[in-house]
């Protein structure tokens, strides 16, 4: 090859030289006819034709020395070796997005990506260069591929709602409604905009929707908030707005899967009042890479966050994953029988922002003639937002409706909601709304009592039947302190300035046991109990259950503004001034020392 490449610069140098002797020649043949020219004068062209020779050879062996080092840098085979890549610096090196994309974007396109993960909270940038009707993988289980449905199901309405969504996640979320429904079953789309300020959202999606409507004439209608009402007002919205005989209430930033809607369909075709969630995928706020997810109940807590759970026992037995699973409640994606959801008062639209809605939801389908199933072999991809740009502290409207929640459905259990939120059983200051429409529906309905759904739907959870106290425990020698879970993983309770959040959230109940950093919703879960290990002067911390198995010292007595004092050793938790002159918690001979909880439940 090299040798190729001297060659072909040898072959450079003759064409030069060849073109060269042509000027020369021409030159000389009139210089020959001029015999009046001097001697001189012929030196003076010789030697300037000489020079330029020279200089050309010169020339040429630059030429041919680029081409050989130019050889010697291709691989074997001819193949041009790659560019370097070049060195591009992090401008956002703590930036969630960039943690697994992003290594090869210019610093320009840095900023521009980290602005509209900011304002969205997923990746708009790589969202905008994706194709619109993008290929998702099948992530059913195996035996959905199978299934037959029958033609003549009901039709279905889509309802997708928004805050200021991104427009190219948007645009996603319809064209894989359009692809993916078929054309007999799909109602309509219907878009509820909760008062967006995003320009993209104004005239560019009516030009996208324009396009559509050339391919499926009307199929997507606009309901537009002039005020920012929240999730349950904008699905109401949605229903408020729908035709079809379901009803499938979505977050905007999500693609179906195929035959997503099939399967529902088939469901609500079998019973009306049945309200069923698909299974959802998680899409990767940063890669926007789908990620199976298995299938699982959608359930909650105390303080009524959502959560995961595994299914019933019975559905395990069956031995199908293809099967429909019974579920206390959802996740706020659903899909119902439009009237059957209108029969039974929809949502609630007295919440507010975020948080609760499908919760309320789930009790009263349960309690007020319903149930709730999720449908395996029904799959939508839904980004995970790294963070909601319209509420960055959800435990405030989360909290104000989960006492509404509570207020309207949950009996005497309602105070195991405001115990989860350490509020005080009475006079918790805050304004829930009027929920005499609310509890004059229950009363229409006829709905059970929420023990019924406690027993029959949801005994997973734990009844918090025997507490007799929570909140900050404090020692009258120093009430600035409060006790503290201490660093975790860790196994020993530590005096801390109280600030009266979790890891100072401590529980008693009447059989003895004290926990300390907060108290479990779900019978399944264990909580960490204080205990005295019988040597030494230092607190322990442990799993209650492992505490109990290895006979530890667990159970305490306790009276409000008196001695903790522990049944076994007779020894009381207690503080004592270190060398350092601060406080400290020790395990020692009762001195007298008296403790308060910071909420006693009367009665208990």
């Amino acid at each position: 090859m090299r040798s190729r490449g001297v060659l072909k610069g040898l072959g450079y140098l003759g064409i030069f030289a060849f073109l060269l002797y042509g000027v020369s020649h021409v030159f000389f043949s009139r210089h020959q006819e001029n015999s009046s020219l001097s001697r001189r004068v012929e030196r003076t062209v010789d030697d300037t034709i000489l020079k330029k020779l020279e200089g050309l050879e010169l020339k040429v062996n630059k030429i041919v020395h680029v081409l050989e080092e130019r050889q010697q840098q291709q691989p074997a085979g001819g193949e041009k070796k790659p560019p370097k890549k070049k060195v591009v610096k992090k401008l956002f090196p703590n930036s969630f997005l960039f943690s697994k994309w992003g290594n090869d974007l210019s610093e320009e396109e840095q900023k521009e990506a980290e602005q509209f993960f900011v304002h969205y909270g997923y990746n708009v940038f790589l969202s905008d260069r994706l194709p619109l009707n993008r290929s998702l993988p099948d992530t059913r289980p195996a035996k959905c591929a199978s299934k037959k449905y029958p033609e003549d199901l009901p039709s279905i309405s889509v309802v997708l709602i928004y805050l200021d969504e991104a427009l190219s996640i948007l645009k996603r979320a319809i064209r894989s409604i359009i692809d993916r429904t078929p054309a007999h079953l799909l109602k309509e789309i219907i878009l509820v905009d909760d008062c967006s300020t995003n320009e993209d959202l104004k005239e560019k999606l009516d030009e996208y929707i324009d396009l559509i409507h050339k391919e499926r004439p009307g199929v997507v209608k606009k309901v537009i908030h002039k005020e920012r009402l929240g999730l349950s007002h904008a699905r109401m919205s949605g229903w408020e707005a729908a035709v079809g005989d379901v009803v499938a209430i979505l977050d905007a930033h999500i693609e179906v899967h195929t035959k997503w809607a099939e399967p529902l369909l088939a469901r609500i075709k079998d019973d009306r009042t049945v309200v069923l969630s698909p299974v959802f995928d998680r899409v990767d706020y940063d890669t926007l890479e789908v990620i199976k997810y298995g299938t699982s109940a959608h359930a909650f807590d105390w303080q009524l966050w959502c959560m995961y759970e595994s299914f019933r026992p019975e559905w395990y037995e069956l031995k199908d994953d293809s099967a429909p699973g019974k579920s206390p409640s959802v996740m706020g994606i659903l899909v119902a029988d439009r009237k059957f959801l209108g029969e039974i008062g929809v949502l609630d639209e007295g919440m507010l922002v975020y948080g609760g809605e499908n919760v309320e939801l789930g009790i009263r389908v349960w309690t007020c003639g319903g149930s709730i199933e999720i449908i395996p072999c029904s799959k939508i991809a839904h980004i995970e937002r790294a963070h909601k740009p319209y509420a960055r502290d959800l435990s405030i409207p989360l909290k104000r409706n989960a006492l509404r929640v509570a207020e309207v459905w949950m009996d005497e259990y309602k105070r195991n909601v405001l115990i989860s939120w350490n509020l005080p059983l009475k006079d918790h200051g805050i304004d829930i709304g009027d929920v005499t429409e609310r509890k004059k529906l229950r009363e229409r309905l006829n709905c059970k009592p929420f023990k019924w759904y406690m027993d029959n739907v949801y005994p997973q959870l734990d009844t918090w039947e025997d507490l007799v106290g929570y909140g900050a425990l404090r020692n009258d020698l120093s009430e600035k302190n409060c006790i503290d879970q201490g660093p975790v993983p860790g196994s020993v309770p530590i005096l801390y300035q109280c600030h009266f959040y979790g890891p100072q959230s401590c529980y008693y109940r009447r059989r003895g046991e004290i926990y300390i950093g907060g108290i479990k919703s779900h019978k399944y879960n264990n909580n960490r109990c204080l205990v005295d290990p019988g040597e030494g002067h230092t607190p322990g911390l442990h799993d209650c259950k492992i505490a109990k198995e290895k006979g530890l010292h667990m159970h305490w007595d306790f009276k409000q503004g008196q001695a903790i004092k522990n049944r076994d050793t007779k020894r009381c938790l207690e503080i004592a001034q270190g060398a350092d002159s601060y406080y400290h918690l020790i395990i020692q001979d009762c001195t007298g020392q008296h403790w308060t909880i910071q909420h006693l439940i009367q009665n208990a």
